[in-house]
């Protein structure tokens, strides 16, 4: 067995520790200044441009003329809905809802989206990905999914259509401020 000795001078302990002690400082410095300097020298300053668009341009259409145009897009089509209102604060949604032959109903809705397009100036939406068609027009975003196919479906397929607005920023509903309490 080799002999170790008990202990060790404390002046060389001592050396090691500080010098351990130093190069971890050193390099916490270090860091610190690479942080400073990405998070300050890197990015310039901002730069102020304007007030944001807004979201839709024109006056908001109301949901009667949106609701009416949609179902008679949807109309001519051969697909029969049938209107659903809710209201949601600062939101007003409409649900159009009907039945269509399942062997049809896919082209159909594609055939309507198409139409509302091209007769009534609605825009293509956002793509959410196969089986959703959107489209936008002024404060408005219509929503339909295509039904999935079954070949073995004997009853017709259901139809959803949803209407989302954005009421120019207000709210529907109104709510009164709370008094705050003052303290006498």
């Amino acid at each position: 067995m080799a002999d170790w000795p008990a202990e060790q001078p404390t002046g060389r302990t001592d050396s090691i520790v500080r010098r351990q002690r130093g190069r971890t400082a050193l390099a916490s410095l270090a860091a610190a200044v690479l942080v400073t300097a990405a998070a300050t020298g890197c990015g310039g300053p901002f730069q102020d441009l304007g007030p944001l668009p807004p979201r839709f341009s024109g006056p908001p259409l109301p949901a009667d003329a949106v609701v009416s145009e949609m179902t008679s897009v949807l109309a001519a089509e051969g697909i029969t809905v049938a209107r659903q209102p809710s209201e949601v604060l600062g939101r007003c949604t409409e649900r159009l809802t009907g039945r269509h032959a399942p062997g049809t109903v896919d082209s159909a809705l594609r055939a309507a989206v198409e139409r509302a397009r091209s007769e009534h100036g609605w825009q293509a939406g956002p793509d959410l990905g196969n089986g959703a068609l959107t489209l936008t027009k002024g404060n408005w975003t219509a929503l339909t999914a295509l039904p999935s196919p079954d070949p073995e479906q004997q009853t017709e397929s259901l139809v959803v259509m949803s209407l989302t607005c954005l009421d120019g920023g207000s709210p529907t509903a109104t709510t009164s401020p709370t008094p705050v309490p003052t303290s006498s």
